[in-house]
Parts: structure tokens; C-alpha cells; sequence
């Protein structure tokens, strides 16, 4: 990118000294850069991870690859993909799936975004294809940042206060208020803000790709 870059000024070693309406136009170009990054990053929910949830992994194929392969393959670059990731997550992991694996959620059951001030569940399926622990956290679906102000951000398999079922499954709650008697399993949200969920799987085993122990949609539960 480096001439391109020459045409804005930008040059190694030289300062960069814009003019009003150069950075009048780069202001711009960077809102509509948000923009496109951010529908693209919508978009990248379809196909789904499990079929017939919202949960995914919102990078295509060929920027995991890439990555995982210093982007060996002289056709493939995966520029936008690796916009997305790093707008959503901040870093690119070079092995996905290895010692850890992802999945994204933006929606509920009926398709509709996570609101904070709504109250869902997600019923986490017993025997997790893990050789370490899960983990659920909830950021702000604006910034995808920890949404801020709240107790806690996340949960996760390892906390011995989380409570089980009786099938060994586990519930795990999202909202601005914990539903009675599950403060334990609960993770706070802004009600002025729509949030996602992020799953993390550590140590994962080759159930989870073969897809035999699947993560259902998230229910919501009241408002």
C-alpha cells in the first residue's frame, strides 16, 4: 500500500500535514469505511456455523486460511476479511480451531438484534467438545468493545459459582437485571444498548467441527 499511500501524503520518514480539505475527505472516507466494514461484517453471519442459529464466524474462508499461512496463495489476499476481523475483534489469531475456537452471535431466535434491555438464555448443551473450559461474553454491538459500566462482562464453564442443570447442561443468562435466583448465571447488559455474544471453546475437539454437540439459539426470556 505504499503508493497509495504517497498520494495522501503519507511517506516514511516525512511528516504528515494534510491540508482542511484533505482531512475533510479522510474524515469522510472513514465513516464510510465504518460503514461498509460493519455490513460486511452483518453479512458474514450467512451461511451459520450451526445450522439454524445465528451463531458464525463472520471472516471468510480464505482470510482464516490466509492468515494461518502468512496469505501464501498469491490469488488470495482476504483484504476486506481481515477488515472486518480486526473492526470486530481487534487482533487476527494465525490457527483458529487449534488451541481455540470462536463463534459470533448478533440475533436472537427469531432472528431479531440483542437488546439490553431485554432478558434472554442460552442453554449451553452438556458434554461441551472441549479439553479446557467455555467461556460467554457479552460486548456492545456498536464498538464491540466490553460494554462498560456493568459487574462483570462474561461467564464461563471453570467458575465454580455457575449453577448446572440436572442434564448437565447450563444456563446462562443476559440482561439488565438478574432473573430470579440466577444472579449466578447471569451477565449484565445496558438497557440503552444492543449487545452480541461472543463463545469461546478452549482446547477444542474434533466434535465441535464435526458437529455433533451443537450451541442452540438465544432465547429471549422477557424484557
Amino acid at each position: 500500500m505504499i503508493d497509495t499511500l504517497k498520494t495522501l501524503g503519507i511517506e516514511k520518514g516525512k511528516p504528515f500535514k494534510p491540508d482542511a480539505k484533505t482531512q475533510t475527505i479522510l474524515a469522510k472516507a472513514a465513516q464510510e469505511a465504518h460503514a461498509v466494514i460493519a455490513l460486511k461484517y452483518e453479512r458474514g453471519f450467512n451461511p451459520a456455523f450451526y445450522e439454524g442459529t445465528g451463531w458464525s464466524v463472520p471472516i471468510p474462508p480464505e482470510t482464516v486460511e490466509g492468515l494461518g499461512s502468512m496469505f501464501a496463495n498469491p490469488n488470495e489476499y482476504g483484504l476486506d476479511g481481515r477488515a472486518v476481523m480486526y473492526h470486530m475483534a481487534y487482533f487476527s489469531p494465525k490457527v483458529l480451531g487449534a488451541g481455540q475456537f470462536y463463534l459470533l452471535n448478533i440475533v436472537d431466535s427469531t432472528g431479531k438484534p440483542l437488546e439490553g434491555k431485554n432478558t434472554y438464555r442460552l442453554r449451553v448443551p452438556a458434554d461441551a467438545p472441549i479439553e479446557q473450559y467455555w467461556s460467554v461474553t457479552a460486548y456492545d454491538r456498536e464498538t464491540h468493545a466490553l460494554i462498560r459500566k456493568v459487574s462483570r462482562p462474561s461467564l464461563a464453564s471453570n467458575d465454580t459459582q455457575v449453577q448446572n442443570n440436572p442434564d448437565g447442561s447450563t444456563d446462562i443468562y443476559f440482561g439488565p437485571s438478574a432473573p430470579a435466583g440466577k444472579k449466578s448465571n447471569w451477565v449484565p447488559t445496558d438497557p440503552q444498548r444492543q449487545f452480541e455474544l461472543l463463545f469461546r471453546l478452549y482446547g477444542p475437539k474434533k466434535a465441535l467441527f464435526e458437529k455433533s454437540w451443537k450451541l442452540p439459539n438465544i432465547e429471549r426470556v422477557g424484557q
